[in-house]
Order: structure tokens, then sequence, then C-alpha cells
């Protein structure tokens, strides 16, 4: 078995990462492979050196490829080599003293209340199947802070109307349960009525379908959240991820406890979840200048 086939096999099996997350890793590998090929005259990924991947990292900058996807790639290189170090078929790695490119701090903006008010209380949606669908998807991103893979990936066996609770598969294979609100309840029963009225499913195992029967994809649900959105906001990015991050500033607004929200995110730690305080702090300052006494001279 080559190298390459072992790391896939170690980040499928051994790690539990998805399906998705190894791809990614296997391609950035075959990517730099390629590199050495055409550069180098060689693709032993064991017998490169610094200078090496320092001319890859060059030739991607050239090409006007991101600091973050350069970074990311180097990732899945670094990865490599723990690995090959583990399984003790290299002595060092040539990515030991690597520093990684610099990146512009991206500030994601979550929705207001009132953009989500709008979206939730104020547009009309479609009668039917794909209205009660659509609207389900977006409060339930709002109310319990899913990710998207999660919800794609969700099965009806995981509905528990009788608790009131969902179990998603989060990151590596880690499950959790979410508690849903009672409002999302009454719509979950509304659409379990019209999901039955579909002639031909083919993934009857998923909970969220197309109206053609099979479960939804990566790009319909992004659309979806971007067209709702569309409408009542004019914020560059309207994306799921934008409301998982809206569901976690609005706790924190409104008093959540930061571990209670980690638990929730299926955070592995709170330095993950921090990254969500800001808005939070900006509210607290707000109280704060406005309730302090010494503030009211």
């Amino acid at each position: 078995m080559n190298n390459l086939k072992a790391f896939q096999d170690y980040l499928q099996l051994e790690k539990n990462y998805s399906l998705h997350t190894v791809n990614a890793y296997v391609n950035d590998l075959i990517f730099f492979k390629e590199f050495l090929k055409e550069n180098f005259d060689t693709e032993k990924l064991e017998e490169v050196n610094y200078s090496m991947i320092r001319s890859w990292i060059v030739a991607m900058v050239d090409k006007d490829i991101s600091n973050s996807s350069v970074n990311r790639k180097i990732s899945s290189l670094k990865s490599f080599y723990k690995f090959l170090l583990k399984t003790k078929q290299i002595e060092n790695s040539p990515l030991l003293k690597h520093k990684s490119l610099k990146t512009p701090k991206k500030i994601q903006i979550p929705f207001s209340e009132k953009e989500l008010d709008q979206v939730l209380n104020q547009l009309t949606y479609t009668e039917g199947f794909d209205g009660i669908r659509d609207k389900l998807i977006i409060d339930l991103f709002y109310t319990t802070g899913i990710r998207r893979i999660e919800l794609i990936d969700l099965k009806m066996q995981n509905v528990d109307l009788s608790k009131n609770t969902l179990k998603v598969l989060g990151k590596r294979n880690k499950e959790r349960i979410l508690p849903i609100l009672p409002i999302i309840t009454k719509q979950i029963k509304n659409y379990l009525i019209e999901r039955a009225k579909i002639e031909d499913i083919r993934d009857k195992e998923y909970f969220f379908l197309m109206l053609k029967g099979v479960k939804l994809n990566d790009s319909f649900v992004y659309r979806l959240i971007n067209y709702y959105f569309s409408n009542v906001s004019e914020k560059v990015k309207k994306s799921p991820h934008i409301l998982r991050h809206t569901f976690a500033t609005h706790m924190l607004n409104n008093g959540a406890n930061l571990n209670s929200v980690k638990e929730l995110l299926g955070h592995s730690s709170l330095a993950s979840t921090q990254v969500y305080t800001h808005n939070s702090l900006a509210e607290l300052k707000k109280v704060y200048g406005n309730s302090h006494p010494r503030n009211q001279k």
C-alpha cells in the first residue's frame, strides 16, 4: 500500500474525518505531487525538502491563490508528514519551521434580530411543501445553530418529537443532542404532513428532501438562505454559517452561558466559541455605558 492510500485510510478510519475532508487532504497532496513532477522530476513525497515546498508556495501565490487557501494546502502537507513521522517513515518533517502566511481576519457580521423577524414573520412563503420546508430550514438554523452538513444529513430516526430533540452527527462523527423549541416542533409536524404527500421518495432515511424525493445538497441550502435574506438584508455574506453565527451571537447577547453555547454548537473547545463573543461584548459595553451611574454624570 502506498503512503498516500495509507494516509487516506488513517484519516478516514482512525481520525474519523468526513469523506469530504479526506478528499480535500488527498487532493492537496496530489496537487503537490504534480508540482514536484513538473518542477523537480520527482513524485516522492517522502524525500521532499522545505525549499521544494517553498517553491510551491511561491508558485501558488504567483497564481493569485489566496493566502488562506495556500495555508490550507500546507496544512494538508503538515498532516501527511506528521503521519509519516508517526509511522516512522521519516525522521524530520520538512515543515518543522514553516510559518503560515498572514491572512486578514474575517469579520463575520451576524443578522440582526429585526432581520430575522422580517424573514421568519413578514416574508411570504409559497404554500405547500417548498414554503413550509424553506421556513423550517431557516428557523432550525437560527434556533439550534446547526451546521449546514448536519442539517442536510439529518435522519428521520433522529428527530424525536416526544422529547423535542434532534440527534445530529457533527465533526469527526461526534453525536450531540439539540433541543428544539415548541414553535419548531409545530413546524416539523406541518412539514412531515407535506413530506408524506411526496409520491416517489428515493432518500427515505433523510429528514429534509427536495420535492423530487431526494436529499438536499450544499448549493441548494446556500442558495435558499441567500435568496430569503437578500429580501431584507444588505449584508455582503448571507449564508447558513452566518445564521449559525447569528444563533451564537443572539444567545450570548441575551445572557446565555458561553459554555452552554459551546455545547450547542458542538465545539470541542471554548476557544472556537469565543470567536462569536465580539458582538456580545459590544452589546455588553452598550448596556454598561447606559447603566452605570458613573456614566450618567
